[in-house]
């Protein structure tokens, strides 16, 4: 004999803890339940609607749950099926009606407190993450704020040994004295600076300058082969002059160190102390962003102006750059393209007073050829 399918959860204390699957069906007198499964023996009973009471359950309070006692016991089902639900509230007596209709009110301010409470999270969360997006620059600038500059030094004096160690550094000849006639032609101008300046040549093909914190600098013979002039030299260094006195490479550590920053804030500068020492070749690694290396480009172009180097140089660099960075898309790299580089410095340069310019002192056709 086939038996119609389970619509609903029998619980009792003779029943499975999770449940009993039963078929429910409702008439004008009452509910009745029937059970067939294997687990629970067979039986069927119908249980007037003035015995039952009612009330909401399920996660989402979705379900109806009704609930009676039989034969000392109490006995309850869940009942699931929206169709069934409606057939039961059409079906009711207006007593139990009118509960149902309470429920019903519960469960729609239930889920409306819900809401509400998942829209107050959900702005929190939001809160959260601008304050992360948008205030963690500030927490970074405060962290960086309250490292001392001996501290910066030494970070850097330890991570530029290291690096001279493993490469052929150029001490002597036409390119030592020209890289420091520019490096002395641009400190001069920042009289007060807290750091003193450091500028070394490696003997490198790299096409290229690089600025630790604490003011130590390294000039690859590369870059000085590939400039056209020692005005182009000018412009590379004094940006790299100006990443460090903007701290920009502490920014990026402490950046990268996270919620370590806090910390720092908050005066911990103990703990920052080992964990710097343990950065070393990471410093090489550094990727400054975009912002940061407009940054450097525009205060290198003052620096030059203060120091009476023709700022055309760092212009004609970034233009020639711009040549063999065509076809490159911007937005994959962490650098401002080339050319709108050129295009600002013109713009910046216009804005400054008009001057006449100091040549340097050195051949550049002999810093060239020296080895």
């Amino acid at each position: 004999m086939s038996h119609p399918e389970p619509n609903a959860l029998c619980f009792s204390k003779d029943f499975p803890a999770t449940g009993a699957p039963c078929f429910v069906s409702v008439s004008s007198s009452g509910m009745t339940v029937s059970m067939f499964t294997s687990s629970v023996q067979p039986w069927t009973t119908t249980v007037p609607f003035s015995e039952l009471s009612v009330s909401a359950g399920g996660l989402h309070h979705d379900q109806l749950v009704v609930k009676w006692v039989e034969a000392g016991e109490d006995r309850q089902v869940f009942l699931r099926d929206p169709i069934l639900i409606t057939a039961f509230r059409q079906s009711a007596p207006s007593d139990l009606t009118r509960e149902l209709e309470l429920t019903a009110t519960a469960v729609r301010n239930m889920r409306k407190r819900q809401r509400m409470i998942w829209a107050v999270t959900a702005g929190i969360i939001g809160a959260i993450a601008l304050l992360l997006w948008f205030g963690s620059d500030l927490l970074v600038e405060a962290a960086v704020d309250r490292i001392p500059v001996d501290w910066e030094h030494k970070l850097g004096d330890t991570a530029y040994r290291d690096f001279l160690a493993q490469h052929t550094v150029v001490k002597d000849g036409h390119a030592v004295a020209a890289v420091t006639e520019i490096a002395k032609r641009l400190t001069e101008q920042i009289p007060h600076s807290p750091y003193k300046f450091e500028v070394t040549v490696v003997k490198s093909d790299v096409v290229n300058a690089f600025a630790l914190p604490g003011g130590y600098i390294v000039v690859f013979t590369g870059l000085l082969s590939k400039a056209e002039s020692g005005e182009e030299v000018a412009g590379v260094l004094g940006h790299e002059i100006n990443h460090v006195l903007l701290r920009h490479g502490l920014n990026r550590i402490v950046k990268q160190l996270g919620v370590v920053a806090a910390t720092i804030v908050m005066g911990d500068q103990q703990g920052l102390a080992g964990l710097m020492k343990q950065l070393g070749v990471e410093l090489f690694t550094l990727k400054f962003g975009r912002a940061q290396e407009t940054e450097a480009d525009v205060a290198g172009l003052r620096l030059l102006h203060r120091a009476r180097i023709d700022p055309n140089g760092m212009i004609r660099f970034f233009e020639r750059l711009a040549e063999q960075e065509k076809g490159r898309v911007e937005i994959l790299s962490t650098h401002p393209m080339s050319d709108g580089r050129a295009a600002r410095l013109k713009a910046e340069t216009a804005a400054l007073p008009r001057q006449a310019s100091d040549p340097f002192s050195f051949d550049w056709k002999a810093v060239q050829a020296s080895p």
